[in-house]
């Protein structure tokens, strides 16, 4: 128990201090973390909705919405499939499970993202008005999307280093969810046989539940949302085996 309590703290401050170096390696420091989803927001506002005349008239609730939380997703997944790496350092000096390396990064993250979040919670009262009761169902909606980005950037922390190539092919995969992802357009709008598909990633059922309990005031669909954390916790199961299996092969590898 007090190895457990002693690792649950390492997270704790681990994240903390990270977050922190993050914040004072930019002169604008937090406030970056605000500019950039809205530099993001203007840059594909202006190419989808004024360009291409497509997003209807809540086009900056839906592309803030999305891009916010895809952002969340997308940083903890790219740097939890190198937290092994890019820890060789520690791993070398003292020994930690494996397993506590992408739990850091995905910490940090959702730091990150609860600042962001919450602005842009505040943002869309101020536009929308109260909310409804169905903003309750936010910290359910989260916690599934904390479990997915630790899953699968665990499961890709467990095999990147023995394949260090694997790194350009998350890469590139990211890029490519992003954009299929729902956040420029409505999942509905494509053929039922492509939605089939591009509901096999996980962020549109969650990008699509953000916008329905944030922009329509209604309860998400509870079902897709059962599905998404139950393979979740499959992958992150095996993600933990694999981190515990190869757990002393790391350093011989890194």
């Amino acid at each position: 128990m007090s190895s457990f309590n002693h690792y649950i703290t390492l997270i704790y401050q681990k994240s903390l201090s990270d977050l922190k170096a993050e914040a004072r390696r930019g002169s604008l420091g937090i406030l970056w973390w605000i500019v950039e989803p809205l530099l993001y927001v203007s840059v594909f506002y202006v190419i989808f909705s004024l360009i291409f005349d497509r997003g209807g008239d809540n086009a900056i609730q839906n592309l803030l919405t999305g891009l916010i939380v895809w952002k969340w997703f997308d940083s903890c997944v790219r740097q939890s499939s190198t937290s092994i790496i890019t820890n060789a350092g520690l791993i070398r000096q003292v020994y930690i499970p494996k397993v506590i390396l992408p739990i850091m990064v995905v910490m940090t993250g959702t730091m990150k993202f609860a600042i962001i979040f919450a602005i842009l919670l505040v943002f869309l009262t101020i536009n929308n008005g109260i909310p409804s009761s169905s903003w309750l169902t936010l910290p359910i909606i989260i916690l599934i999307q904390f479990v997915v980005s630790l899953s699968i950037g665990a499961f890709a922390a467990s095999i990147v280093p023995f394949f260090p190539d694997l790194r350009l092919l998350i890469d590139n995969g990211m890029t490519l969810l992003f954009f299929l992802s729902g956040i420029f357009f409505n999942i509905e709008t494509v053929s039922v046989e492509l939605q089939g598909y591009l509901y096999m990633n996980p962020m549109v059922g969650l990008i699509e539940s953000y916008r329905t309990v944030l922009l329509n005031n209604e309860l998400p669909d509870f079902k897709m949302l059962t599905i998404i954390l139950s393979v979740s916790l499959l992958v992150l199961f095996l993600a933990i085996k694999l981190l515990a299996r190869y757990d002393r092969e790391y350093i011989k590898v890194i």
